[in-house]
């Protein structure tokens, strides 16, 4: 994970971003592309893994009060979540969100009755009329994401 995006879904000007130095070498060229990162700029100003899970962990808090429970919501949950989860186990031994999460391609099915093949964003959001995209920043993605899930809620 080399960089992480987050926002309130409530609340969008509530956000979080992050680059982080990589834990290691191994990555796809093609990724690092679209993306538009260097693993080797992020060597050099990328914040160290464990400040920045410990910085995102003290946003959820502060966001999410002391009443609030965090949810992780994302876009294909399921990959996002391997990453994060995956760095707040390594990095300080937890997770705030817990153990589940709410992902955005599944709630648009079964609110819609579609196909699997008819959740692109960019499909979704054509039909919920949200002019934003995704263009991979970490947090203009967050953004997107939750837009999707806003324009799902309020009807």
């Amino acid at each position: 994970m080399l960089s992480l995006g987050a926002c309130s879904v409530d609340d969008t000007g509530q956000s979080f971003l992050v680059e982080l130095q990589p834990i290691n070498l191994n990555s796809d060229p093609n990724a690092l592309k679209v993306a538009g990162i260097s693993l080797e700029e992020l060597q050099l100003r990328g914040v160290p893994p464990a400040i920045a899970m410990e910085q995102f962990r003290a946003w959820i808090e502060e966001t999410v009060g002391s009443q609030g429970t965090p949810v992780f919501v994302g876009f294909n949950a399921p990959f996002d979540w391997s990453f994060v989860n995956y760095y707040f186990h390594r990095f300080l031994g937890s997770n705030p969100f817990g153990f589940a999460g709410l992902d955005i391609k599944a709630f648009y099915m079964g609110k819609y009755g579609t196909q699997w093949r008819d959740t692109k964003s960019s499909k979704i959001a054509a039909v919920l009329h949200v002019p934003e995209q995704g263009d991979h920043n970490a947090l203009h993605d967050a953004v997107y994401q939750a837009r999707l899930l806003q324009a799902m809620l309020s009807e």
